[in-house]
């Protein structure tokens, strides 16, 4: 728990009366590698923070699965379209790596937004970093070549990314496997 808590302090300024509502209500779930943690069709009820792991966001397909995010230690996980609008999600969030979450369901995140100081604050800091990290991807889909892509993935996470299955790698960027290979091969 203290990470998630030097993370926020990194946002803002927590007091200790903020910081023991806000801790009171996150759940921690400790998360087998591997485990579809929402499926399609189902509402996101949690906002959670990642202490350790890995996940992928995907759209389930019968001949390959449509990898568009990873998200990794020290970041919010969530399906966060869903968790807002209490949608059904049109995606499935799915553990890569054995993965230690702190939960908030969103019940809890309307407490702390009413009870503690600083609730509205974080929340909006944790809506615009999932935000920038999508649009920043956007924009490297519009912009860079996949081998782009690739490397900018490496270089943000490259002690993580061995971690990932080749095949989503490679639907992650937008290619084949093969041509990941490709990629690979010349940049090495």
């Amino acid at each position: 728990m203290k990470q998630i808590r030097e993370y926020l302090e990194c946002m803002a300024s927590l007091s200790d009366k903020d910081w023991h509502i806000f801790s009171s209500k996150l759940t921690q779930h400790v998360i087998p590698k591997k485990t579809v943690i929402l499926k399609t069709g189902q509402i996101e009820n949690y906002l959670s923070f990642m202490e350790t792991g890995i996940v992928r966001y995907y759209i389930p397909k019968d001949d390959n699965d449509l990898t568009f995010a990873f998200t990794f230690e020290n970041s919010f996980v969530s399906a966060y379209d869903s968790f807002l609008t209490r949608a059904p999600s049109t995606y499935q969030i799915q553990t890569l790596t054995d993965t230690t979450l702190w939960s908030l369901t969103h019940q809890n995140l309307q407490e702390i937004y009413a009870e503690t100081e600083i609730g509205n604050t974080i929340g909006r800091l944790a809506g615009e970093d999932i935000f920038l990290k999508k649009s920043k991807r956007e924009l490297s889909l519009l912009n860079d070549t996949a081998e782009q892509r690739y490397l900018n993935l490496f270089t943000e996470q490259p002690h993580l990314i061995r971690q990932i299955p080749l095949k989503y790698i490679a639907s992650y960027i937008g290619i084949t496997p093969q041509g990941l290979s490709r990629i690979r091969r010349r940049i090495t």
